[in-house]
């Protein structure tokens, strides 16, 4: 019971998988797609994005929203933003969407103090 009370802020996620037949076209596709969605950041008001592309020409994209509404619209909205993939490329994809348990992005951050030695 306390575990559902603490979703009341929770993060919500979509996330989608696809498999290309190669590296290559893996690497062609991620390009593409890193582009689409870096224009969309303030669209769909993403909390958070990755993308990574496996050695065998896979792709994980994780999206992360702090409200559902923003996150069902793009899920509804997805099929059309990647029509221009499913053009170029034959590949397998697969999708679902969750509440994130965890998330950890270490902060950059400069230790760097400057010093005045003109004194």
């Amino acid at each position: 019971m306390i575990f559902w009370a603490s979703w009341g802020s929770a993060m919500f996620s979509t996330q989608l998988q696809l498999k290309f037949a190669s590296i290559a076209e893996g690497k062609i596709a991620a390009q593409t797609l890193c582009e689409l969605l870096k224009s969309r950041i303030s669209i769909y008001d993403f909390h958070g994005l990755h993308v990574t592309i496996g050695k065998e020409g896979e792709l994980a994209v994780g999206v992360r929203f702090e409200e559902v509404a923003a996150m069902t619209r793009f899920e509804k909205e997805l099929p059309t933003l990647l029509e221009d993939i499913k053009q170029a490329f034959v590949f397998k994809q697969n999708r679902f969407s969750g509440v994130c348990v965890l998330s950890f992005e270490r902060e950059a951050m400069s230790t760097s103090v400057a010093i005045d030695t003109a004194s």
